[in-house]
């Protein structure tokens, strides 16, 4: 018995060994030396740190445009124009455009594995309760197609073919797919193998509990769809009514200025109008007004800001290309 209770200690040791290194190899992985030793597998798993490439790239850019036209026409002609302006909107999309292309690509991948992951526990559960071992269970699993987390799957059947133990090889299969679900639901199978409970009812825990998350989650896009669709829409309106009144209503005040002022009623009635100054103007609020619908509508259907950059990034060019080309 004292022999058995020593074995079941430094089976706890090892798994908190385990975890422990885990812990320190996720938070390095996170940090910027994660992002020097592997850039592209650091891109793919953590979007955020698109932004050590592209920060400085986009002010280098910034930093070249702003210098070549300085050299040609002077600070005065840069600031009082709209070069200035430019060179910040391109600066913006620079910096927010891959960020949002690689955090839609992650996001769309998080999907895919957290939707298998039901299905993969509830079939885990269902054999080992039939009387199969688990690694005779992983093993027939593995030979099932899951999408995007049947590698991940089949990776932790080699791995419990060489005799690893079940609750190291969940916790890097786990690290793996490196999900918020997936890391939720490994720590609890893990912790209640340590506990000593039946890892049968544990999976089957497991599978309800992602399944609901999942489910969740979808109904929440779902039902808030309708209203990132209002918020891009409301965006396109309010630049169609700032248009209209850039293009139609200023031109017609300032024509009627000047025909008061040459027959010499009303003289200076909107005659000195800055036609170009407020398109300037106008064009601020048109891509500050899509810039932040996009963060909002993010926040709203995915209850993350920074998914919601892909809406900024577009709303934000459409609005730039529409006052440069079209207003």
């Amino acid at each position: 018995m004292r022999w058995r209770r020593q074995a079941q200690k430094a089976d706890i040791d090892t798994d908190r060994i385990i975890h422990d290194q885990i812990e320190r190899r996720s938070k390095k992985e996170r940090g910027f030396s994660g992002f020097i030793q592997h850039p592209v597998q650091s891109l793919i798993k953590n979007p955020i740190h698109s932004l050590y490439l592209t920060i400085p790239l986009s002010l280098v850019i910034a930093f070249i445009w702003f210098f070549i036209v300085y050299q040609q026409f002077g600070l005065r002609f840069v600031l009082g124009t709209t070069i200035i302006d430019d060179i910040l909107i391109v600066t913006t999309l620079l910096i927010i455009t891959p960020l949002a292309l690689l955090d839609f690509f992650d996001d769309r991948r998080q999907r895919n594995l957290e939707s298998a992951l039901p299905n993969f526990f509830r079939d885990l559960a269902g054999m080992n309760e039939s009387g199969m071992t688990l690694p005779d269970a992983v093993a027939l699993v593995a030979r099932a197609e899951y999408g995007a987390l049947t590698p991940h799957i089949r990776r932790l059947d080699q791995e419990m073919s060489w005799n690893v133990p079940f609750v190291p090889a969940m916790l890097r299969f786990g690290e793996k797919i490196q999900t918020p679900l997936a890391t939720r639901s490994v720590d609890l199978i893990a912790k209640a193998s340590r506990a000593g409970g039946d890892i049968s009812n544990v999976l089957r825990a497991a599978a309800i509990d992602t399944y609901e998350f999942v489910t969740l989650k979808t109904d929440r896009l779902n039902n808030i769809f309708i209203y990132i669709v209002i918020i891009i829409i409301s965006f396109f309106v309010y630049m169609f009514v700032i248009g209209i009144l850039t293009s139609t209503f200023l031109g017609t005040m300032a024509e009627a200025g000047r025909a008061a002022e040459a027959s010499g009623a009303g003289a200076g009635f909107m005659s000195s109008i800055d036609i170009d100054f407020y398109k300037r103007i106008f064009s601020h609020a048109v891509i500050l007004q899509g810039f932040f619908s996009g963060l909002v509508a993010g926040q709203m259907g995915e209850g993350r800001v920074l998914a919601g950059l892909k809406y900024s990034a577009i709303m934000v060019f459409i609005g730039w290309m529409v006052f440069r080309l079209i207003i």
